[in-house]
C-alpha cells in the first residue's frame, strides 16, 4: 500500500515539474520565471531552418544546415520553440521568429512581446510633523516600476503618490496607516503605523526638530544683528574721523594765508568790532637842514593835519587789505611856501 502511495508521488512531482517547464511567457513576466515562447507554424509542419530575434540583442537563436546557434540563457524546443531557463531584466522586448521548410519555403512568422519586472520590495511608512500638517512617506527604494496605495485602518485612500498630507483634524484617534508597492507581478504591504504627533520632539521643521530649528535660527539672526551695528559703528567713526580731518586741513590753510601781526600795526576792529581809525604820522625833524630850508621857529603857525574818515569795514575773508593812504610830508609844503616869486615872462 505504502509503495503504492509512492509512486502516485512521484508521478504527480513529475506531472508538476513538467508543466512547469512546459509554461508559456507571458507579457509580463517575474524576473526568475522560466518558461516557453511557442512557435506556430502551418499545418504544425516542423521546420528544418528558423532564426529568433531580439529588437536589442540581435539573434538569440539560430538553427540551419542542422547547425543551432544560440545565446546565453536560452535554448531550443523540439518544435523550434524558444526557452528561457530564467528571465532577467535585460530580457524586455520583442522577440521575432521566422521559420523555413526544407524546400526554403517560410511557414511561419509572429512577434511576441514580454517585459520583465523585479519583485516588489516590502515599503515602510514614515512621517514629518509641522504645526500645520504631517506628511506621510511610503518608502519603496526609489523604485520606477511600482505604483504605491494607501490604507487607513485598512480602508483604500484614493492617492496613488508616494506621500500622504494629513491635517491635525484627520490625526484625531490615533489612526493607523499603512501602503502597498506592487506591479503587474508582485505587490508587498507595509507594517501598520500609528500616527501621533503629541510627544516631545515629534513637530518637525524642514525636516528637523521644531526647537532646534528655532534655536538656530534665533543664534543666526542676533549675530546677523552684532555684525551689522559693528559695521554701523565702524561706518559712524570712519565719517567723524573724516570730518575731523577735513576741519583740520581747512584751519591749517586759513593760518597760512593770514599775515602775522607786527608791533608797528594796530588792530583792525576796536572792542565794539568798528574798524580802527589809522594813526596819523608826523615826520621826524631833520637832525641836520638844509641851507634852503630855514629853521623853525616857535611863533611859526604849525599846520593842522586833517584827519581822515576810518576806512570801510573789511571782511575778514580777504587775505590782503588794501594799503592806508599816508598824510602828506611837511616839509614838502613849507618848501613850496618858501620859493621867492618869479614874474611871468
Amino acid at each position: 500500500m505504502s509503495c503504492q502511495h509512492n509512486l502516485l508521488f512521484l508521478l504527480l512531482c513529475g506531472f508538476a515539474a513538467l508543466s512547469v517547464s512546459q509554461k508559456t511567457c507571458g507579457k509580463e513576466l517575474l524576473v526568475g520565471t522560466s518558461c516557453i515562447i511557442k512557435m506556430t507554424t502551418k499545418n504544425n509542419e516542423k521546420p528544418t531552418e528558423f532564426k529568433w530575434t531580439h529588437d536589442t540583442n540581435g539573434d538569440i537563436l539560430r538553427l540551419r544546415d542542422g547547425k543551432i546557434k544560440n545565446a546565453e540563457g536560452v535554448s531550443k524546443e523540439e518544435d523550434g520553440s524558444l526557452r528561457f531557463e530564467s528571465v532577467s531584466l535585460k530580457d524586455t522586448g520583442t522577440y521575432t521568429y521566422t521559420a523555413y521548410n526544407s524546400d526554403g519555403t517560410e511557414i511561419g512568422k509572429e512577434e511576441v512581446e514580454i517585459k520583465v519586472y523585479a519583485k516588489a520590495p516590502k515599503p515602510t511608512v514614515m512621517f514629518n510633523c509641522t504645526t500645520t500638517t504631517t506628511t506621510l512617506i511610503c518608502n519603496t527604494g526609489n523604485r520606477k516600476d511600482l505604483t504605491v496605495s494607501w490604507y487607513e485602518e485598512g480602508k483604500p485612500i484614493p492617492n496613488d503618490k508616494n506621500t500622504l498630507v494629513l491635517t491635525p483634524t484627520q490625526l484625531q484617534g490615533n489612526k493607523w496607516y499603512s501602503c502597498k508597492a506592487h506591479n503587474p507581478v508582485s505587490k508587498e504591504e507595509s507594517e501598520r503605523k500609528t500616527v501621533s504627533c503629541d510627544g516631545p520632539g515629534l513637530t518637525k521643521l524642514f525636516g528637523f526638530d521644531f526647537w532646534l530649528m528655532v534655536g538656530i535660527l534665533a543664534g543666526g539672526g542676533a549675530l546677523l544683528l552684532l555684525l551689522v551695528c559693528v559695521l554701523v559703528i565702524c561706518a559712524c567713526r570712519s565719517c567723524h574721523q573724516r570730518t575731523k580731518r577735513i576741519q583740520d586741513e581747512e584751519e591749517f590753510r586759513l593760518a597760512d594765508l593770514t599775515p602775522a601781526p607786527t608791533g608797528t600795526n594796530r588792530s583792525k576792529q576796536t572792542a565794539r568790532g568798528q574798524p580802527a581809525p589809522p594813526i596819523p604820522q608826523e615826520d621826524p625833524m631833520p637832525c641836520n637842514p638844509s641851507p634852503e630850508t630855514p629853521p623853525r621857529t616857535q611863533n611859526q603857525p604849525k599846520a593842522q593835519i586833517r584827519a581822515r574818515p576810518p576806512p570801510p569795514p573789511q571782511d575778514d575773508d580777504e587775505e590782503d587789505p588794501p594799503p592806508l593812504p599816508r598824510p602828506r610830508n611837511k616839509q614838502h609844503r613849507t618848501k613850496r611856501n618858501q620859493e621867492p616869486y618869479r614874474p611871468m615872462e
